[in-house]
């Protein structure tokens, strides 16, 4: 479904997720994850009072301009994703137990998911959107947490909450306010119509 046009569109993320999102829209795109100090980043933004939208932001826009550097004329696509519970930040668990830690500190609670979008070219950031989602989990076994770990092995590192919307994952809620693409990882409708406006795929 592009245009023909030769300029490539890099993700500079390793998120299987985002990946199948911009494949199964039909983009023809290279992967090139970037690696950043992310902690660093938050340390500084939380020290100076910032939000987690604009944490997000950052993240994905540093991300975009570290793979831009290397690959002139493309357009490098960012992405971050903050979970914000009640002014706690939660970062991806590193292993299985974090993972456990992360739905038994969620379990019961409503938290928000900040998903931000930067698109970099030769330096320059031409787009960028931010989305937020709000998602009541509900009250859990501790055998549900268990299970479902055992169940999905190490996907529950995939995602800052632990979760796998798309698959076992939705069990965890009780209700979702939001966009599905934002919770996903990505503000896929309106990251398409950019592309649509810049005629890399067809409008």
């Amino acid at each position: 479904m592009d245009n023909g046009k030769t300029d490539p569109i890099i993700l500079a993320s390793r998120s299987r997720s985002r990946a199948a999102m911009l494949i199964a829209s039909g983009l023809e795109i290279k992967i090139e994850p970037a690696n950043i100090d992310e902690t660093e980043v938050k340390n500084s933004c939380r020290s100076q009072g910032r939000n987690v939208g604009y944490v997000a932001s950052r993240l994905a826009r540093k991300k975009a301009e570290l793979i831009s550097e290397r690959n002139k004329g493309a357009y490098v696509i960012g992405a971050d994703q903050m979970l914000d519970c009640g002014g706690t930040w939660f970062d991806k668990p590193i292993d299985l137990v974090s993972a456990d830690h992360t739905l038994r500190a969620l379990r019961g609670c409503t938290h928000d998911l900040v998903t931000s979008a930067s698109i970099v070219r030769d330096g320059q950031e031409l787009w960028q959107q931010t989305d937020r989602a709000t998602l009541q989990v509900r009250e859990f076994s501790d055998r549900f947490i268990k299970e479902y770990l055992e169940e999905l092995g190490e996907l529950a590192l995939t995602s800052v909450g632990a979760y796998q919307l798309e698959g076992l994952g939705a069990q965890l809620f009780e209700r979702i306010e939001g966009d599905y693409f934002t919770i996903l990882g990505l503000p896929l409708l309106p990251l398409l119509s950019f592309l649509r406006e810049r005629e890399l795929i067809l409008s």
